[in-house]
């Protein structure tokens, strides 16, 4: 993450100070993008959740990159970039399991007091769940907003401005989702190992199902409370006179 950031920067502005044109040193920049995520997800000899999505945006912003003539477009691109990484985000509401939940669990699970086996927890804990679909949705409209940022910035500003500003814009828009989620982490109780998130839900199975009454004589159902044998009237003798007639 840190190169991506860096190195791109860094190139666009040597480029520049050596004469390079603005469109050619983004696209330069961008270029290096590509190649370094390519290389992460064949070194790492597996394709998740998380490679695949940071695959898709380097390789579209390579994309953008070498369609469009135009300078201000490929400032903007970061912008369309973190759009459809918002969008994707909220796409994931609706999917089995929401895309801050594998963002996370490589860095958390088992550390940092985070419990372990979190597929079992997963399965049985509906505030967990409800806790991850929660951050996805911050996560998205954090990266929403900061993509409407990056938009204005790159049609409005000096174009040897706008790329300090937008990698200055990852770290803080970064800084304050992290921060955000994590104190929403903490008062769901993530950090509490005997919290009520990683329980199972007891309502079903705590649930009293009405006891079936007994019939009585006339074919109705006899209460089945405790207060009916109190309450029950008494017995009396079907002989004229009652048992007691001398």
């Amino acid at each position: 993450m840190v190169f991506d950031l860096i190195v791109p920067l860094v190139l666009f502005y040597g480029l520049r100070g050596a004469g390079v044109g603005v469109y050619l040193a983004l696209l330069a920049g961008a270029l290096v993008s590509g190649v370094t995520a390519v290389v992460v997800v064949v070194t790492q000899h597996q394709l998740d959740a998380v490679a695949i999505f940071v695959l898709t945006t380097m390789l579209l912003s390579v994309g953008l990159s070498l369609l469009t003539g135009s300078t201000r477009f490929l400032l903007a691109k970061e912008g369309w970039l973190t759009a459809v990484t918002g969008v994707w985000f909220l796409g994931t509401l609706v999917a089995r399991r929401p895309l801050a939940f594998h963002f996370s669990r490589p860095l958390l699970e088992g550390r940092l007091g985070w419990p372990t086996d979190w597929d079992a927890i997963w399965g049985r804990a509906p505030r967990f769940r409800r806790m991850w679909r929660i951050s996805t949705a911050l996560w998205g409209a954090g990266t929403l907003l900061d993509s409407t940022v990056r938009v204005v910035m790159a049609y409005t500003l000096p174009v040897d401005l706008v790329p300090a500003l937008s990698s200055a814009m990852y770290a803080v828009t970064s800084a304050v989702l992290v921060g955000v989620t994590n104190i929403y982490y903490r008062a769901a109780g993530a950090y509490t190992p005997d919290s009520a998130l990683y329980r199972a839900d007891t309502s079903q199975a705590d649930t009293v199902q009405p006891t079936a009454g007994v019939r009585g004589q006339d074919g109705r159902a006899a209460a089945s409370s405790p207060w009916s044998a109190v309450h029950r009237p008494p017995h009396r003798s079907s002989q004229p006179g009652g048992p007691n007639r001398q």
